[in-house]
């Protein structure tokens, strides 16, 4: 049985004014919406979102409304039911709101030559915990950030898999609701090992909350592709084209330091992405037998 201990943020609501522009353009009397999943902690990511938001505004000539969701699935759920027009998504999230809910990628966020940045995604403990390898982990607490995250659950049950070990029943599984939320579980000893990500690494760094050693690594997994920006497909062709344009194109080094040091990317923009960049994570979901639905 999986345990969960969500400590994800309450969805938040932003309206950011753009120029006036015309109505036909601006859907919902005016408003464009866009959805980001709860990666860390809302109350850090609404100031960084914010600021996106305006620039996006700015470009398109519409409002937009930033939701930071309270989970992955809420976000993909949202866009299903028409009420997000753009989403930032986990690229396992992705691949099921894609499947569901019209998402096409469009954008990413880019690495110092101009490429889509890509991330890694781990298995770690603590020194004194007693585990020194995958095996060593049968029975114990694991924590994991969400069910419908790439680094945060996929990769991790893939690598857990592959041990010879259940995912669900060979360990014991805490899903805390967020990559930061695991951080502070594994950093404070309430689970023995966990999933841990290089972006949350990032992070932690950045805020001064990283210190070497902290952490034996398990496992690491290769290169996955960094979370996509997505439009929502059945959107009117003119947004959508403007959107596509703004999106691969944004330039996030205007914006201040403490939000860039947020998001991802050492390129510090958005870059063009193709659906087809995650067709190793819809491999991956075939291998492990993953039914989304129930994600």
């Amino acid at each position: 049985m999986r345990v969960r201990t969500c400590f994800a943020a309450p969805l938040t609501l932003l309206a950011l004014a753009g120029p006036a522009f015309a109505a036909d353009d601006c859907p919902n009397g005016g408003t464009v919406r866009f959805g980001v999943e709860p990666y860390e902690a809302a109350s850090r990511l609404l100031p960084v979102y914010q600021d996106v938001a305006k620039l996006i505004a700015d470009k398109l000539g519409c409002k937009v409304e930033v939701q930071i969701t309270t989970s992955y699935n809420a976000e993909i759920e949202a866009m299903r039911a028409g009420k997000l027009e753009i989403g930032e998504f986990g690229p396992l999230g992705y691949v099921l709101a894609h499947q569901v809910a019209k998402a096409e990628a469009v954008a990413s966020f880019s690495q110092a030559d101009g490429k889509p940045m890509t991330y890694t995604a781990s298995i770690v403990t603590w020194p004194g915990s007693g585990l020194t390898a995958l095996k060593d982990t049968v029975g114990h607490s694991f924590a994991f950030s969400d069910p419908a995250s790439t680094s945060g659950h996929l990769f991790p049950a893939y690598a857990l898999q592959k041990a010879g070990i259940d995912a669900d029943k060979g360990v014991k599984p805490v899903y805390a609701g967020s990559h930061t939320a695991t951080f502070e579980a594994l950093r404070n000893h309430k689970v023995d090992a966990g999933e841990l990500n290089s972006d949350q690494i990032t992070s932690a760094r950045n805020q001064g909350m990283w210190q070497e050693g902290m952490f034996t690594t398990l496992w690491q997994s290769d290169p996955i592709p960094q979370d996509p920006i997505s439009v929502r497909g059945d959107l009117a062709p003119g947004l959508k084209a403007r959107l596509t344009e703004i999106l691969q194109n944004l330039d996030l080094k205007v914006l201040p330091k403490a939000d860039q040091d947020v998001l991802a990317g050492d390129g510090k923009s958005f870059v063009p992405i193709a659906d087809s960049a995650y067709d190793p994570i819809r491999d991956m979901v075939k291998i492990l037998k993953v039914d989304l639905a129930k994600l």
